[in-house]
């Protein structure tokens, strides 16, 4: 990272299946900045529960394994199976869960490794909790069918055995999970710049987003400029 270059902080929301974690990782290429998918957060802290004897929420353990967390750890396939990611759905509805792992967010949003540009956040309520001061915040969404069959074809690739109408079902509910909860409901920022892809491809919605990106990064600089 260059020497007083502006470290950009991008917020990137919206209901499951709507593309945002595949574009996340895209503009963090393209950027060099540091990836986050907040969900395999929740998914990390389901997975101790899932492998605990009783399978019960244990804060103690909890905060033990969120100081040996890594990165790297988040890309352990177990984050992806069915049983994990049900148990991640309820225990993200808790409060304490909610305030241990935002702690972290925050942490990574604001202070990503000095190799890094800056730092891109992908989830539900990234730009109205985590970083509501973000200077880019996207809220990508799509139809729920579109969404039904992108997240079909995702299990089949993962050898997950399910059905269309199952998917269709699951997601209908999370949504309706997520926009209802008393804690972070999932919704746009108010400022949010909102991009629906049902009638996108990757590529294309890419493309939208990148010039959103680069035109704050120049009004930035001219800020930042004028202000020298």
């Amino acid at each position: 990272m260059k020497k007083n270059q502006i470290r950009l902080r991008v917020a990137i929301d919206g209901p499951a299946a709507s593309g945002k974690n595949t574009l996340a990782k895209q503009i963090a290429k393209k950027y060099n900045l540091l990836h986050l998918d907040s969900g395999k957060l929740y998914r990390y802290f389901a997975l101790q529960v899932y492998q605990s004897k009783d399978q019960k929420v244990n804060y103690t353990k909890l905060k033990q394994a969120l100081k040996k967390l890594t990165l790297q750890k988040l890309k352990d396939k177990k984050l992806t199976t069915e049983p994990v990611t049900k148990i991640a759905s309820i225990i993200s509805k808790k409060k304490r869960i909610r305030q241990m792992l935002k702690k972290v967010q925050h942490n990574l949003a604001y202070n990503p490794p000095k190799k890094f540009n800056g730092s891109i956040l992908d989830g539900r309520d990234i730009g109205t909790v985590i970083i509501p001061d973000a200077h880019v915040k996207i809220y990508l969404t799509a139809s729920l069918n579109v969404r039904a069959v992108r997240r079909y074809k995702e299990y089949k690739k993962l050898g997950i055995k399910t059905t269309l109408s199952k998917v269709k079902s699951d997601i209908r509910r999370r949504d309706f999970e997520d926009t209802h909860r008393k804690i972070s409901s999932l919704k746009p920022a108010k400022d949010a710049v909102l991009l629906d892809s049902s009638f996108y491809n990757t590529k294309a919605a890419f493309v939208e987003i990148d010039e959103v990106i680069r035109n704050k990064i120049k009004r930035l600089n001219a800020t930042k400029h004028k202000s020298l």
